[in-house]
């Protein structure tokens, strides 16, 4: 008798059965990649102008769907429900931006010419594996799929294990829009599905996740040059305060929503905070501790601030990397790593001096946040820029020519003065250089790696061409 491996998601605030599916194993993605490979010629024959009219109605399902949606995000994930909300906005939010984005950067432009015109079209690629990530399940791999199908591209998409039922919801809304269902089909499993899918005849692998995964990627395609490689990935990302003109607590306020928002889960979340030796740095780590002892940890629809990880196992790698941060010489200043009264997979802020101590260059993808002193502002830029990541990065400051100096030298993808380290917008490119990407940003220009240039010259009839010496 054949077995069928089975995969289900848990909520991890209440440990409850959210969704349960069968695994897709090589065979099944060797068929969905077939099926893809087949469909691909008539979807990106279709008119632009449909494939426009079908992401828009992709659109409004969403919004017709936009509770439903919210709920089993903040169930699947465990995000509280506003914060889930504020995902299928920005869901819905984006196929307006990828249309426009397509328009500008991936469209079709005409010069007259002597003897006719050059043209510069966009071509779609053709089959593109989505592989997407479990801490914005709707948003992030939607900001693969609505430019990759504008394109004319035919999509095979795998979930993270962790939040299948996200992934399932969001193909269904597209089926009800009318994408033809072997344009856009979803594959359900873990590693080794997502290993079958992209040993595949594809065409390009958009992925979002970390930067393990990237480098294997990016050794995995080093023969395969016919396939397109789109890599977003994590940060070890620093926030410099440097001021001391401003009230720690405003400071504090700015440090907790770059450090903790989204209980550590963005890639974009601050994992260093340098501040300078003396006085100032001393009130802002105080109000810091302060704020971050009161943050309220919630679940679904509670009014909270932060939610669990997205597992048990999560929180568990978590203390575990605290343990060997603590063990390399770091002091603790604020640990709410274990939150008995919710259970295993809540994991609340934790703050270390960080100062003097040799730690790995490595993301914890956890509210942990590392404090370091430092001596003058050229010592911060260069703390700042001392990590092989460079994904996001935050300067808190009322000195404009210190933001001048730090824009200038810092190396991230992802740069903001006075505002949270996560603060980013789809209608802006989101990416980083190093070890956080492979210089192909998403977001808005996303619609460069959905499409590649042709370029043209073209004359309505045929004419010789001067030959230099010749009557």
């Amino acid at each position: 008798m054949l077995m069928v491996e089975l995969l289900q998601s848990f909520d991890p605030a209440t440990g409850d059965l959210v969704w349960e599916g069968r695994v897709a194993d090589a065979a099944d993605c060797a068929a969905a990649v077939a099926r893809a490979r087949s469909a691909g010629a008539d979807w990106a024959r279709r008119p632009l102008e449909d494939r426009v009219g079908i992401a828009r109605a992709y659109a409004e399902e969403l919004v017709a769907r936009r509770e439903d949606l919210a709920c089993l995000i903040s169930r699947e994930t465990g995000k509280l429900l506003w914060e889930a909300r504020t995902e299928v906005a920005a869901m819905i939010g984006k196929v307006e931006i990828s249309i426009r984005a397509q328009a500008e950067r991936a469209g079709t432009s005409e010069t007259a010419q002597l003897f006719g015109r050059a043209v510069l079209r966009h071509h779609p690629h053709g089959v593109m594996a989505v592989l997407g990530p479990y801490n914005f399940p709707g948003h992030l791999p939607n900001g693969h799929i609505v430019p990759a199908l504008i394109a004319g591209n035919t999509v095979v998409f795998k979930p993270s294990e962790q939040t299948p039922a996200v992934g399932a919801a969001m193909v269904e809304a597209w089926h009800a829009a009318g994408v033809p269902a072997e344009v856009l089909q979803v594959v359900q499993g873990g590693r080794d599905t997502g290993a079958a899918l992209i040993d595949e005849d594809i065409d390009g692998l958009l992925f979002t996740g970390s930067a393990t995964a990237g480098r294997h990627f990016r050794q995995a395609f080093v023969d395969r040059p016919g396939v397109i490689l789109a890599l977003e990935l994590g940060g070890n990302n620093p926030l410099v305060a440097w001021d001391s003109e401003t009230d720690p607590e405003t400071l504090a306020n700015l440090v907790v929503h770059s450090a903790f928002i989204t209980t550590g889960q963005r890639c974009s979340c601050a994992r260093r905070l340098i501040v300078p030796v003396g006085a100032a740095g001393d009130a802002l780590v105080t109000a810091l501790v302060d704020l971050a002892a009161r943050l309220p940890i919630g679940a679904g629809e509670d009014e909270a601030f932060m939610g669990p990880l997205i597992s048990p196992e999560a929180a568990r790698g978590g203390r575990a990397a605290l343990a060997g941060l603590v063990d390399a010489g770091c002091r603790v200043l604020l640990d709410r790593s274990i939150v008995e009264e919710r259970g295993e997979a809540f994991f609340g802020p934790v703050i270390l001096d960080a100062t003097g101590i040799d730690v790995p260059d490595a993301e914890i993808f956890a509210p942990v946040l590392r404090v370091v002193r430092v001596v003058d502002f050229d010592a911060a830029v260069a703390a700042a820029n001392a990590t092989a990541f460079g994904l996001s990065a935050g300067l808190l400051s009322a000195d404009a020519d210190l933001w001048d100096r730090f824009i200038d030298t810092i190396r991230a993808g992802v740069v903001n003065w006075n505002r949270p380290t996560t603060g980013a917008a789809s209608a802006a490119p989101f990416g980083g250089l190093g070890e956080s990407g492979n210089h192909r940003p998403s977001a808005y220009y996303a619609a460069d790696y959905c499409a590649y240039p042709v370029a043209s010259f073209e004359a309505p009839q045929l004419a010789p061409v001067p030959i230099p010496g010749l009557d």
